[in-house]
């Protein structure tokens, strides 16, 4: 609000000051120069009298001479402060016009209005710091949560473009540079119901502003940033930054645990599909019998090069500018591995597996293209820059793709809509491929080609008032009674309990007998369908009774004086 009363002052100084002198002498004319009464008496006008007579004159009404007809020196005097007083309001009401319709001040009143709205915000919410590739899709899978975001965004053609997009809910977006401090207290840092903040921008430096901005206004918010530089990590580390992701070495992890044990990756590819009708992907082998070649020894380069080392691989890297890049130690073949004869160079013939990790989608799908030809069983995987390319980049039908804006979209919104998601892959990763297989038959059986859903439940007053009632009043609820259908409870739901927190305790796969605890937090697994049905066990007394026990316990009144009669 104070931009806005500036920038009114500053640009309405001079059509004001030249308003106020045209009134003041037209006034003073009128005080200083003699008139005459209906007796022909001479006369003064008071200033008064002087100041109405200008104000309706100036805005051409035109009541008449008051309070007695004027002389001609009088009306000389008039008909000059008439045409300077129309000049002088012209000035003002152009100079109002172009105020109106300048950027920065309509920009100022767009922030003051949505600085509001934000201050007003009654549920709880996200600070979405840029609306890129990421961050769209980041607020996308936030709203079909259920949750909020509030956007800040640097480019203005993507702030307006939130308007265009078809998001489940409304959602408040800043234009601006979120480095700076103001910005992101007007866009709620330090609102009593943010839940954290988020720096998904391009720019390394700006997140790691960002993430020493949010900690040092609000020390106790959780702060999730996007970093693909080793510096910047540790610097946004040491600023105490919740969660920080880099999708290079996020898919290497995931290229590494396909390696080592295939059902794992498909167990975690499934869970964080994040997409509520998304289709169950297929189970992928990459080979490790021959050597891979990787072209471009970039960020993505360097991080695959050196898991696939970890895993007793050989690796040849294309790489055209090495001495920009640098290169590993057994060298580089120089090209852009676009050219058969580099890829010949490689041994790209009998290789077994190839990566297309520039920063350049035109290079990587043309190195696909050319390898292809030379190796059709090469197992390929394909660096994705800019999700606009997706439709040519499905069309070469890679092994793997990888895209950064989505991985970072869906491992932020796994963390702030059920964070015990990530817990339980933290554990997941520690068993063995044999464990991952069996529960992903379990999942595949539960929910067919569809990407299952994943709730959080809390026991709580809250969240499971019918449970809560039980457990508070000494009663005994296993894990088995919740997942009965509510209305067949012969029938079980379609739903896997896949981790239950407890304190400092975390149950992984918990048993059907598994005693439930007042607190406890549960992460299920379920298909559409049963988990809107579970909520009825979680909810409703009755429901409950019956499924636990077979029978109602509590009634109404109305089924209480009935059941009394009969």
């Amino acid at each position: 609000m104070d931009n806005i009363v500036y920038l009114i002052f500053r640009r309405m100084r001079r059509p004001l000051i030249t308003l106020v002198l045209v009134y003041a002498l037209s006034i003073l004319g009128l005080v200083l120069i003699p008139g005459q009464d209906d007796a022909g008496n001479p006369w003064h006008m008071d200033f008064f009298h002087a100041f109405y007579f200008v104000s309706y004159m100036s805005t051409t009404i035109g009541f008449g001479e008051i309070p007695y007809a004027f002389n001609d020196a009088q009306r000389l005097w008039v008909t000059v402060s008439m045409y300077a007083g129309v000049i002088a309001w012209l000035y003002a009401i152009g100079t109002i016009l172009a105020l109106v319709q300048d950027k920065t001040f309509q920009r100022a009143i767009e922030e003051s209005r949505l600085a509001k709205q934000i201050r007003s915000l009654k549920e709880p919410f996200f600070l979405v710091c840029g609306y890129g590739e990421t961050g769209s899709a980041l607020v996308k899978g936030l709203t079909e949560a259920g949750q909020h975001a509030v956007v800040i965004e640097i480019n203005e053609q993507r702030s307006n473009a939130i308007r265009l997009e078809s998001l489940r809910d409304y959602v408040p977006t800043l234009h601006g540079d979120a480095q700076k401090p103001v910005l992101l207290q007007e866009a709620g840092l330090q609102h009593p119901l943010c839940q954290a903040v988020v720096a998904v921008t391009n720019d390394n430096k700006a997140n790691l502003k960002i993430a020493i901005t949010s900690k040092l206004l609000h020390p106790d918010i959780r702060v999730i940033c996007r970093a693909d530089s080793r510096d910047i990590e540790k610097n946004m580390a040491s600023f105490g930054t919740d969660f920080i992701i880099d999708p290079f070495d996020t898919f290497a992890n995931y290229l590494s645990i396909a390696i080592k044990a295939p059902c794992l990756y498909l167990l975690q590819s499934w869970l964080f599909s994040g997409a509520e009708h998304a289709l169950l992907h297929d189970p992928i082998y990459p080979p490790k019998q021959k050597h891979w070649i990787i072209c471009g020894y970039g960020r993505f380069g360097k991080a695959l090069y050196e898991r696939l080392k970890k895993s007793d691989i050989e690796v040849i890297v294309i790489e055209a500018t090495p001495e920009i890049t640098g290169e590993p130690p057994e060298g580089v073949v120089r090209g852009r591995g676009t050219e058969a004869n580099t890829l010949l160079q490689a041994k790209a013939e009998s290789a077994s597996g190839l990566i297309a990790g520039t920063d350049d989608d035109a290079n990587n799908l043309s190195i696909v293209v050319t390898a292809r030809e030379l190796n059709p069983n090469l197992f390929f995987i394909l660096r994705q820059n800019h999700s606009d390319n997706s439709a040519i980049i499905n069309a070469v039908n890679a092994d793997m793709v990888m895209q950064p804006s989505k991985i970072i979209a869906g491992k932020i919104n796994a963390r702030l809509t059920t964070p015990m998601l990530s817990e339980f892959m933290s554990m997941a990763n520690k068993q063995e491929n044999e464990w991952a297989c069996e529960l992903v038959s379990r999942i595949s059986a539960l929910v067919g080609h569809r990407a299952p859903l994943i709730e959080e439940i809390n026991i709580d007053c809250s969240h499971a008032s019918a449970v809560y009632e039980i457990l508070n009043q000494g009663g005994r609820v296993i894990l088995k009674d919740l997942l009965r259908h509510p209305w067949k409870r012969r029938v079980n739901l379609k739903i896997i309990a896949l981790m239950i927190k407890r304190q400092n305790q975390n149950i992984l796969l918990p048993g059907d007998d598994t005693e439930l605890e007042i607190h406890d937090r549960i992460l299920f697994c379920a298909e559409n369908h049963s988990l809107s049905r579970l909520y009825w066990n979680l909810q409703n007394e009755n429901i409950l009774s019956y499924a636990r026990l077979g029978r109602v316990e509590k009634h109404g009144w109305l089924w209480s004086k009935f059941s009394k009669k009969t």
